[in-house]
């Protein structure tokens, strides 16, 4: 669903509210406020359950336990909306609640230095049967929840806002965090830093909203605190192996701009047939694709493919983000040719409803048959050159062709911005090798990252002298795709290359203090 994040309004999802008389909030079993008489508060925090257990394991000689204390904040009879945004990578990040009653409500200094959401939001006691506090720490909070749900049968059927506080990519410039009136958004159990451990046994834990967020939001105290009774017992064997799996797993997922490969999102189908003739509309709709700077850039030694030992080779590898911040989502269609690996590319156009409005040409998509990529990339998306300090090329990445996706939340406060993307991962995208066509999509507000990692993709610096050069990430770099202005595809980011042949050595210094 595509919301206009420019301005104040929320009409839409409040209307479902409107001019009803709530029933009484009930989650997991508890009936919390009687609101047909008692007007909910703006948030709430709500327990799901008046008692948890959970399992304490051992990891070597330290205990680790991992609560899930079902305590949710729960929005009253409005949305509670946050937009966070940045003029530039120079400027500072400023926060504001918006609501439908007038200009929005800039957030007390301090909770929001961040995209990852508000900043020591909750406090948490945790006392044990003795009524002696063992614990307390503070814990910061994400609003939008990948697992929210509506807690009262009045409020609106479906949520606008994102799932997940998107923060991985350090040059973000605007987010939106939001639970929709009625749903929930759990709160954060665990420190933010370090691991809990308690001894076996029976503790009173207590989450209290913080001051500075009561006051703020105008929480009445008897809605500010839950309370859980909280066991702590030895795990299961089997609980035992899948944690251990998880962590396996865990460690061996690396690199930035990885995709996550899931199975319930829709697919994205291609039209029935290619369009017609050209046609892009004047001054119409179109996407604004922009590069941000290179980031998450390191140096790697080449090793030998058996022996594991240093080859002499040195790389740079980094991430590339390119993303829309347009009017219109880049679309584009391949259509196969007949016994070829290869599609004729079409790029659409869309207005603020949804509706197609102009295509044209665009190239081509091709079959990649490398291991490790095995599907349809669109050919002339982006391309990433290293350059010497007079901004002449040196080395040119091998990622020529691209499988788009919406891999990061850039901007959501942008007008038009889809805060809920379908196709973030290549399974939603980028086809079969039998595929017939192909759909991919860039949209509004979002970017697709690529980490430049692995061989022919990320540049070979072996033989490069020491001193500085520039990242280039270019986006549209053949104009094959119709933009808003082309005036913004390109990005530079400095790094200085030192040290010798034997131990190279790779500075990047910071964007504006921000250090990605």
């Amino acid at each position: 669903m595509t919301q206009t994040a420019g301005g104040r309004r929320r009409r839409y999802f409040l209307a479902a509210v409107a001019g009803v008389a709530p029933a009484a909030l009930v989650l997991g079993g508890i009936q919390v406020a009687d609101a047909a008489t008692t007007p909910p508060a703006p948030i709430s925090i709500v327990a799901a359950a008046k008692s948890v257990t959970a399992q304490r394991f051992v990891d070597g000689k330290h205990g680790v336990v991992e609560l899930n204390l079902g305590v949710n904040i729960v929005a009253g009879n409005s949305p509670l909306e946050i937009h966070t945004t940045r003029k530039s990578y120079a400027d500072p990040i400023v926060a504001e609640q918006v609501t439908n009653e007038g200009p929005g409500r800039p957030l007390p200094a301090g909770t929001v230095t961040d995209f990852s959401g508000l900043k020591r939001f909750t406090t948490i006691t945790i006392k044990n049967a003795k009524g002696a506090t063992v614990k307390k720490y503070e814990t910061d909070f994400c609003a939008n929840a990948w697992n929210s749900i509506r807690t009262r049968p009045d409020a609106p059927a479906q949520t606008p806002y994102p799932r997940g506080c998107f923060d991985g990519n350090p040059f973000t410039l605007g987010a939106v965090w939001g639970i929709q009136a009625g749903w929930t958004a759990q709160t954060t159990d665990s420190p933010a830093r370090g691991n809990l451990d308690l001894p076996l046994g029976k503790y009173t834990v207590t989450v209290t909203l913080n001051p500075v967020y009561q006051k703020f939001f105008q929480v009445p105290a008897n809605a500010a605190t839950a309370t859980v009774q909280l066991t702590v017992v030895k795990p299961t064997v089997e609980a035992d192996r899948v944690r251990s799996a998880q962590a396996r797993a865990h460690a061996a997922h690396h690199g930035h701009g990885a995709r996550q490969i899931s199975s319930y999102l829709p697919q994205y189908r291609p039209a029935a047939k290619r369009p017609a003739a050209k046609h892009v509309p004047d001054g119409g709709p179109r996407p604004d694709l922009r590069s941000l700077p290179a980031w998450g850039i390191s140096l790697e030694q080449g090793r030998n493919a058996k022996t594991g030992k240093p080859n002499g080779k040195w790389y740079v590898n980094f991430g590339a983000t390119v993303w829309n911040a347009g009017s219109s989502p880049l679309l584009v269609d391949g259509f196969r040719r007949s016994g070829s690996d290869v599609m004729d590319a079409y790029q659409y156009f869309f207005d603020a409803k949804g509706n197609q409005v102009g295509s044209q040409a665009a190239g081509t998509m091709a079959w990649d048959a490398r291991k490790g990529h095995e599907h349809w990339h669109f050919t002339d998306f982006a391309q990433y050159n290293l350059l010497r300090a007079d901004l002449k090329q040196v080395v040119r990445s091998g990622k020529e062709s691209f499988c788009l996706a919406n891999t990061d939340a850039v901007d959501f406060t942008v007008p038009g911005a889809k805060w809920r993307p379908d196709n973030t991962d290549l399974e939603t995208s980028c086809g079969e090798k039998t595929a017939m066509g192909v759909r991919e999509v860039l949209d509004i507000g979002s970017g697709d990252t690529y980490g430049q990692d692995r061989p022919g993709q990320n540049f070979e610096v072996t033989g490069l002298p020491n001193g500085t050069y520039y990242v280039q990430v270019k986006a549209n770099p053949v104009g094959k795709l119709a933009e808003t202005s082309t005036a913004n595809n390109t990005s530079l980011r400095k790094i200085v290359l030192g040290g010798t042949a034997k131990k190279r050595t790779l500075t990047v210094p910071p964007v504006n203090g921000i250090k990605g």
